[in-house]
């Protein structure tokens, strides 16, 4: 199983960036995907989440309306579009796998151990 997390860098406040995390070695369309994200001598928080069709999604209250999760299961890859950036942001960003469970209504979750695979984080830095 791999999570790979890209597209991590240096940006200004206000300024956008969009993370990728391409999966491999499971039935990534099996899964609902989640971003969580931790800053240097914080607990690691949830950002946001998709349910495994894409057409469910939740954010944390502090992105919410700034940041948007995509997937698209054809390639295997959940994006997560981030605008309005703030230094606050700044943080290591995640990817994480959710077993659906078989369920076609299995909703996107927002604790840490619901998500059996974990990718390596990318670095988001918002400074000028």
């Amino acid at each position: 199983v791999q999570l790979q997390a890209s597209g991590g860098g240096l940006v200004q406040p206000g300024g956008s960036l969009r993370l990728s995390c391409a999966s491999s070695g499971f039935t990534f369309s099996a899964y609902a995907m989640g971003w969580f994200r931790q800053a240097p001598g914080k607990e690691r928080e949830f950002v946001a989440a998709v349910n495994w069709r894409g057409d469910s999604t939740i954010y944390a209250d502090s992105v919410k309306g700034r940041f948007t999760i995509s997937r698209d299961n054809a390639k295997n890859v959940v994006y997560l579009r981030m605008n309005s950036l703030k230094s606050e942001d700044t943080a290591v960003y995640y990817c994480a796998a959710d077993w659906s469970e078989g369920s076609y209504y299995y909703t996107p979750k927002s604790i840490e151990y619901e998500y059996e695979y974990w990718g390596q984080g990318t670095q988001v830095t918002v400074s000028s």
